[in-house]
């Protein structure tokens, strides 16, 4: 388990994370939902008349973290294989001594450990869903204002034809949109676990199923069909939602720092003092794009992790449990940092139209060759207006070689190539794809 202290406390955790999810992973947040699983099961099973009241309300009122040490539980975890047992032991310490045959009663140690990490997902999920919608909003206010701002698209890593930076940022908010959907989704859809030793519930006789249910409810949690000990889809689908989003937040912070690079330099991050350099007094870095990008560099191998996990023999599983645990946390960790940080990122970056119009503008219209083709092609066929053009594209000034051209001239006047060249003309459905992006997910917010 971790350390006591938030993961952001840590000398590099605040890089990686943010304080408000990760206040919600810090092992006092896991123990309390471990014990927020004992007092719903003890809950629970008085409701079905199985437990006295009393009994369950002394095991409930003795349920606060604060009671318990995690650093203490979690080294005598290692005697058993998970922090459960030793918490059982001490809470049943706690309770008076007429009472205590009914602390933990009729469940096992997963139903509590998968049911707390359940919680804690879902409680993380809160702050990182609040991150995300600064995000959405962001793109959607950049992609709003800058629906007719024509830019370079790149492809292969050069330069391709015009686009504009509106249908740039209408990309980020689509992906980010899907992956807060998807993230939703995975949130509300984490179960509550309780199915005993072998996933029967027979200390609960044939109460089990509804105990299993008023469990669930106690807790806030959806009741599942049957036990999932091993049937892992639930972290599955949050795993695969926390990737997604990695991806997502990672495309708009890798375009940021390509965009933001002094040679391009056509946005910046915003922030005063954010970006200097130790050894370079000019440099200013795009800081929340190095670190989104390093949280995505990390998210594979911990989705990976789960993943490898998820095959597990028999009723109860010999490792494979245990093995999620720590990669659920930390995926929650980097996941939540990464989109605290791009929604910073968003929030406050600069775009530099001018700038974008001036490297659209460099290579003297030869990004417009393309318009230039189609033009021609009716005349002269689609393969000869390719050769015509590709031989103009390849002198000094493509705009003088097309004026000089005369297959060119016999079929293009100059208000023609004028425009031809302007790339306002070459744009598409740009604008149009970004009025639907923005409907999209405004009216999905609606």
């Amino acid at each position: 388990m971790r350390p006591s202290s938030s993961p952001s406390d840590g000398l590099l955790g605040g890089l990686s994370g943010t304080s408000d999810v990760d206040a919600e992973l810090s092992d006092p947040a896991v123990l309390q939902a471990m014990l927020d699983a004992e007092a719903a099961l003890a809950r629970a099973v008085a409701d079905a008349g199985i437990m006295p009241a009393p009994a369950a309300e002394a095991i409930v009122a003795r349920c606060r973290a604060e009671r318990y040490d995690p650093g203490a539980l979690g080294r005598a975890a290692d005697a058993t294989g998970n922090p459960v047992v030793p918490l059982v032991g001490e809470l049943t310490a706690a309770v008076p001594e007429h009472h205590r045959a009914w602390v933990h009663f009729g469940a096992t140690s997963q139903d509590v450990l998968d049911t707390a990490l359940a919680l804690v997902a879902v409680r993380a999920l809160g702050p990182l869903l609040r991150h995300l919608d600064t995000a959405v909003d962001a793109a959607a206010q950049l992609a709003d204002a800058h629906r007719d701002t024509v830019m370079v698209a790149r492809t292969l890593g050069q330069q391709a034809a015009p686009t504009t930076f509106g249908l740039k940022a209408a990309g980020w908010l689509t992906g980010l949109a899907e992956a807060r959907d998807r993230l939703r989704q995975a949130g509300v859809a984490q179960p509550a676990q309780l199915g005993g030793a072998v996933g029967t519930l027979a200390a609960y006789g044939p109460a089990g199923a509804d105990v299993a249910e008023r469990f669930a409810a106690h807790l806030g949690l959806p009741p599942s069909p049957l036990p999932w000990h091993t049937r892992r889809q639930p972290w599955l689908d949050l795993a695969t939602a926390l990737g997604g989003l990695l991806v997502a937040a990672g495309k708009v912070a890798l375009d940021v720092g390509l965009l933001a690079q002094n040679e391009i330099a056509e946005v910046a991050e915003g922030g005063v003092g954010r970006g200097g350099s130790s050894a370079m007094p000019h440099k200013r870095n795009p800081v929340d794009s190095v670190l989104v990008t390093a949280a995505t560099r990390r998210g594979p191998g911990l989705v990976a992790t789960v993943f490898a996990a998820a095959v597990q023999e028999h009723e109860r599983a010999a490792g494979a449990w245990h093995a999620e645990w720590e990669p659920l946390l930390d995926l929650l960790h980097v996941t939540g940092g990464a989109a605290a940080r791009c929604a910073r990122m968003l929030v406050g970056l600069r775009v530099d139209a001018r700038r974008m119009r001036a490297n659209l503008d460099a290579t003297g219209g030869v990004l417009l060759a393309e318009a230039v083709a189609a033009r021609l092609t009716p005349a002269v066929g689609r393969r000869a207006a390719h050769d015509l053009v590709t031989r103009a594209a390849a002198a000094p000034s493509f705009r003088a070689a097309l004026l000089a051209d005369t297959e060119i001239r016999a079929h293009l006047s100059d208000t023609e190539i004028a425009e031809a060249l302007d790339p306002h003309r070459w744009l598409g459905s740009a604008g149009r794809f970004v009025d639907r992006a923005l409907v999209a997910v405004r009216g999905a917010d609606g």
